[in-house]
């Protein structure tokens, strides 16, 4: 199923399976992709984050890589995973686990990986390869 994400800021992102199938405007897409499922959020689209710091608290393994999708973030730090129980909830959920900090971009063909703020900074949405994985509302 292809679906185009777009914000009130941003442009947007038509996402098929695990992938980004294009980016640019709203109007843009919907010409290339006319049977696309489109979701609009209000704020600003752009690529999802890498989690720098310790994964946030949490009683269990899996809550805490929940806590870091909640943040925009898709990818974390390989010295912040540090128990197998982390990386295997990190693996089921599709969060990389990287061993340092990388740019991350929206280009086509990448993985569909994207979040969505509000001016103050909170996560409204996270798409982590291709699937909404938070959504505030």
């Amino acid at each position: 199923m292809l679906t185009i994400h777009t914000a009130d800021e941003g442009g947007s992102v038509a996402v098929e399976g695990t992938r980004i199938a294009g980016t640019g405007t709203l109007p843009e897409l919907r010409a290339r992709f006319p049977t696309a499922r489109v979701r609009s959020w209000p704020g600003v689209l752009g690529p999802a984050r890498v989690h720098e710091g310790p994964l946030p608290d949490a009683p269990s393994p899996r809550e805490r890589i929940h806590a870091v999708l909640k943040l925009g973030a898709v990818a974390v730090l390989e010295q912040h995973a540090d128990t197998p129980e982390l990386r295997a909830a990190a693996e089921r959920n599709g969060v990389q686990i990287l061993p340092a900090p990388r740019p991350t971009t929206l280009t086509d063909l990448s993985r569909a990986d994207l979040a969505v703020f509000d001016k103050t900074g909170e996560c409204i949405a996270t798409v982590c390869a291709g699937r909404l994985v938070h959504r505030r509302r």
